[in-house]
């Protein structure tokens, strides 16, 4: 198989073209850089810019699968309306640019990132692929996002990944949820009641390969370990991997007064459960939280 990659160079990307190119796939990434880093060897770089039409989408066309990941990252600078406007626009058009041409030649199928996001703070509602679209900005994005990608489905098959919070040795969430707990600061915030839908990394990338190889699979799926656990269980578990305390409560309000409106990714309840790829049989290498945590921090 030949598989065009864009967002290759990110932390789900690398681990995805990393996986391919060992099974034997043909993987070509696109990247703004003429030599990107972080590419395992035998991955072939594309240079472009997937949220801005060009030459890029040739390359594309030549190709038997997509799998869209590009898109800036949703946690780092305070999210002012300018930085809004990159998360959203940066998803919507790279979607759009690679939608247009899977839906007149090229691959047959096309994987394209998405977020749990799309749901919205829910407490403690079970959500899955059937349940309706949430509120706020992360979820009118997913929204968006997903919408972007339909056209492709005139002549390929489409499945949208919402991804969870991805659990990886390095980067991603997880070092920034250990910092604290290694610096003997570690806690719950506020009672820890909110739900955090997480998932290991390897896990991932295999349900990324199920989106791509299983033809019995479209529309939307759920990246997330099978079992959701609330923020205090969150902390415990890292207390324990860590052997530091887990008892020194984060305030919201200090959350939110830091964050500002980014804080909706921290303190979002989101109990999401990846209904679609139990039923098709995947076995999660990683479906309980403590031993995936020992797994990356060990």
């Amino acid at each position: 198989m030949k598989a065009f990659v864009t967002g290759a160079t990110g932390l789900i990307g690398r681990a995805l073209t990393r996986s391919l190119a060992a099974s034997g796939h043909e993987v070509l990434a696109l990247s703004r850089s003429a030599r990107p880093g972080g590419l395992p060897p035998g991955v072939r770089p594309i240079r472009g810019d997937p949220s801005v039409a060009g030459p890029w989408q040739e390359e594309l066309a030549n190709c038997d699968a997509c799998i869209n990941l590009a898109g800036e990252p949703v946690v780092g600078a305070r999210w002012s309306a300018e930085r809004k406007r990159a998360i959203r626009e940066s998803r919507v058009e790279a979607t759009r640019n690679v939608a247009s041409v899977v839906a007149e030649r090229g691959p047959k199928v096309l994987v394209s990132g998405s977020a749990i996001g799309f749901y919205g703070a829910r407490g403690d509602e079970e959500l899955d692929e059937a349940s309706p679209p949430g509120e706020g900005f992360l979820a009118d994005v997913a929204r968006a996002w997903e919408d972007a990608a339909a056209p492709a489905a005139r002549r390929a098959r489409v499945v949208q990944v919402r991804t969870g919070i991805v659990l990886a040795r390095d980067g991603g969430a997880l070092p920034q949820l250990a910092r604290p707990f290694r610096l003997f600061a570690g806690g719950p915030i506020g009672k820890g009641e909110f739900w955090q839908s997480w998932i290991h990394l390897d896990d991932e990338v295999g349900l990324l390969r199920l989106a791509l190889e299983d033809e019995r699979l479209a529309g939307p799926l759920d990246a997330t370990a099978p079992a959701p656990v609330r923020n205090r269980e969150m902390a415990r578990a890292l207390g324990r991997v860590l052997g530091r305390p887990s008892f020194l409560a984060t305030p919201p309000l200090a959350v939110r007064a830091a964050l500002g409106e980014m804080a909706e990714v921290v303190l979002s309840s989101e109990r999401v459960l990846p209904r679609k790829a139990l039923a098709l049989g995947y076995a999660f290498r990683w479906p309980e939280l403590e031993p995936a945590l020992r797994d990356l921090l060990s």
